[in-house]
């Protein structure tokens, strides 16, 4: 498993007097993620509370149920995912901004996704979310991660970092795709698994949801590029180097 860069490799947590994390701190955080398996599963991973110092104060599997979260708890960190109905894990930071401009408690935003894309990396980051880790971190790193955040640093898994100094580091802003602008975050994932030779079975049970999701995305991205088949949708992604 990937673990997330930093300047101190992680440590295990260990139970205090305090009742929170080694050193007795405690970090309030939202889970936001369209996946309520998932979302119980870091739960049951991160907060525990007495042990991890994580105490979870809310959940929510889309872009209006996160905000609305979000905005009445006001944790120090959200864990969000990229890719959710309601116009993705930007949106959400979009419509978060003032409580991310909040000088004396911000709430601070760390991305927890299946995607490793560098267009989700950058397009979260340009949003305004503090890091980047992908659903392989471990949970000790990622409580590690999520106590960073709130300290106000950046986080990523290794090979992620990347992406984001390269797009950073250049003097010119990246041109802008109309094409590719039209397709959701989820549509964008949908099609960079077809164009890598994914059958229809093969997304639905890596994305977690059904075969006809998958083909109605599917025929929205060839009805919005203005496409045949999928042949045409792998050279087109291809092309891009989206793959």
């Amino acid at each position: 498993m990937s673990d997330a860069t930093g300047a101190s490799g992680p440590t295990e947590p260990t139970e205090t007097d305090e009742g929170g994390g080694a050193d007795g701190r405690r970090v309030r955080v939202v889970l936001v993620d369209d996946h309520r398996m998932f979302r119980t599963g870091v739960q049951a991973e991160i907060g525990r509370t007495d042990i991890t110092g994580v105490e979870v104060v809310g959940e929510a599997a889309d872009v209006d149920q996160a905000v609305t979260v979000i905005t009445t708890t006001r944790p120090e960190v959200v864990l969000l995912d990229v890719h959710l109905p309601g116009g993705g894990g930007v949106e959400v930071l979009r419509r978060c901004a003032p409580l991310m401009a909040d000088a004396e408690n911000p709430v601070r935003f760390l991305a927890l996704s299946v995607s490793d894309a560098a267009e989700d990396v950058i397009g979260v980051i340009r949003g305004g979310a503090r890091g980047y880790v992908t659903k392989t971190i471990t949970g000790t790193d990622l409580v590690d991660s999520v106590f960073r955040v709130q300290d106000g640093d950046a986080v990523f898994s290794p090979r992620l970092a990347g992406f984001v100094l390269d797009a950073f580091a250049s003097t010119d802003a990246p041109p802008v795709d109309e094409d590719l602008d039209r397709l959701t975050q989820r549509e964008r994932e949908v099609l960079r698994l077809i164009a890598r030779g994914y059958a229809y079975k093969e997304i639905a049970k890596q994305l977690f949801i059904s075969v006809k999701t998958v083909e109605s995305h599917v025929s929205a991205v060839l009805r919005k590029l203005q496409l045949s088949n999928r042949h045409e949708l792998t050279r087109w992604a291809t092309a891009r180097r989206l793959v």
